[in-house]
């Protein structure tokens, strides 16, 4: 015990614990492991080491509990500790921290606690292999196999595609055989996530709309037999006199693309569809009204909205969910030129409607008046918008949530649900006639595309204007701004675009499925 201790303790580098040596091509060549521990509860001096790990504890004569207690303090939520030679099928093995396994729904926080240990465990512990070159890691289920494949997916993803140094690509499995279908299905719901996150990533002149259109499509054509899709042109946008939507467009050299994605997972064709519309600006210079250039090149992300519906479609046709889903996604640029609209100019919407644009920066709004009127023209059960709407969200919310604001106690009451079970959480925004009546205050027009009062509010008066088209009884608009991105808030989401909320788009989807208003 004497030398086991000693040879432990000598091999000891910050997180990492060398009780073996393992030459680095072996690591290469090798696997890697994440297994979970949880914190323990009382007074006793026993480890709580979940099944898998307890299991594999157990074929080595409890060696790996030995090490536990003695390379160092107990395991704190998210920590990580890496041993080296202890098997070998596994070169390295990542132990990470689960904290406490009472964890459960938190009502003040809004999110199942387990669930979100073992997403930002899980990542460490991949990320931790990964930073050593292991290119397969197998992952303990840790109790909830959903959440530990999607801890690992999103904690593994990287968009480096256009740099020569890439990093280490790492394939991962559940360990074990436990909830296969579990792990799988967070496999989908991650990989739904890092599509859009791919998407608000690239660079806007890779990702233009008519490349945004055929990304989708790539990604749907597994699909074909139960997804159609639409690439609507601007001769077809004309025609539907939407003219709050290309008045946005037309500063652009690149051409507008309205794309129609129906997903028929529904065996009955008579099933009412959810709609789901997302704002599609692939890059917002904010036209006439241009934004500073300070961070300017963020806004290649101003399609978060069009980005977690298509993928979120995507994931509902991988899924194969039994109901019937719409996305509506009108992409274009905000550009100034000769030919953009100018602040002060008046123009009519697809339902009659004239708004003057008193900022030109206030645009998104007006690509989903027109697209929230076509949607409504499938007489859906019901119908989300998603935008990267407003900085005023992200200076309301931050991001901790995404703001929802609703005309439907019912259709809140499922977003809700469907955010505590992803931990991509939601926060009900007020939608009184006192924001209403801020923006049908106009000079020239019915309404303004601004509030009366400018920047009070502005999330708000932004949905109101929203509103102003709608007349479904189940509508919800979701303004992303404040989740857009992810420095550190999110510690399963590396630095980047973020992709949310795609998940709780998912999973509020599937919930229909079950429920019903």
């Amino acid at each position: 015990m004497f030398l086991l201790r000693r040879a432990v303790q000598t091999g000891l580098r910050t997180k990492h614990c060398r009780s073996f040596s393992a030459s680095q091509t072996h690591l290469n060549q090798g696997k890697g492991l994440v297994l979970g521990v949880f914190e323990k509860e009382g007074d006793g001096d026993s480890l709580h080491l979940t099944e898998s790990a307890a299991s594999f504890d157990q074929n080595l004569s409890g060696k790996l509990s030995e090490l536990l207690k003695i390379s160092g303090p107990a395991l704190k939520k998210g920590k990580s500790r890496i041993f080296y030679g202890l098997h070998k099928d596994f070169p390295c093995v990542a132990v990470v921290g689960l904290g406490k396994n009472s964890a459960g729904v938190c009502g003040a926080e809004n999110w199942d606690a387990s669930k979100e240990n073992i997403r930002h465990a899980v990542s460490a512990g991949c990320r931790l292999l990964q930073d050593l070159e292991v290119t397969h890691v197998e992952v303990d289920g840790c109790g909830d196999a959903q959440s530990a494949a999607e801890g690992a997916i999103l904690g593994l993803f990287q968009y480096d595609q256009l740099k020569s140094k890439k990093k280490t690509k790492v394939t991962t499995q559940l360990h074990g055989s436990a909830d296969l279908a579990g792990w799988e299905k967070g496999v989908v719901y991650a990989e739904g996530q890092n599509l859009a996150r791919l998407l608000m990533e690239a660079p806007a002149n890779h990702i233009t709309p008519t490349a945004f259109a055929e990304t989708i499509g790539e990604k749907l054509a597994p699909h074909a037999e139960r997804v159609t899709i639409n690439k609507r042109s601007q001769a077809w946008m004309e025609e539907q006199k939407m003219g709050a939507f290309l008045s946005v467009s037309k500063g652009s050299e690149e051409p507008p693309v309205f794309l129609e994605l129906h997903y028929n997972g529904s065996s009955d064709s008579t099933q009412a569809p959810l709609v789901l519309v997302g704002k599609g600006i692939t890059f917002d210079s904010g036209g006439i009204s241009l934004k500073p250039s300070s961070s300017m090149d963020a806004m290649r992300a101003d399609m978060g909205g069009a980005a977690t519906v298509c993928a979120s479609i995507v994931t509902a046709a991988a899924l194969k969910l039994p109901f019937n889903i719409i996305g509506l996604a009108p992409l274009c640029e905000n550009m100034p030129s000769g030919k953009a609209t100018k602040p002060g100019d008046v123009v009519k919407a697809k339902n009659g409607k004239t708004i003057q644009v008193d900022n030109t920066d206030a645009e998104g709004r007006l690509v989903l008046a027109d697209a929230l009127c076509y949607g409504h023209t499938f007489n859906p059960r019901a119908i989300v918008t998603v935008a990267t709407l407003t900085g005023a969200m992200d200076v309301a919310l931050g991001s901790a949530a995404a703001g929802v604001f609703t005309n439907s106690d019912w259709l809140w009451e499922q977003l809700h649900k469907a955010s505590v079970v992803t931990g991509d959480r939601v926060w009900r925004m007020p939608l009184f006639q006192h924001y209403t009546r801020q923006v049908m205050e106009s000079q020239l027009a019915d309404l303004n595309n601004i509030g009366k009062y400018s920047r009070s509010g502005g999330a708000c008066t932004a949905a109101a204007f929203l509103r102003e088209f709608v007349t479904a009884p189940h509508w919800a608009h979701l303004d992303i701004a404040g989740v857009m991105s992810n420095k550190d808030e999110v510690p399963y989401l590396k630095k980047g675009m973020s992709g949310r909320p795609t998940r709780t788009l998912v999973e509020f989807a599937a919930g229909l499925t079950h429920r019903n208003n």
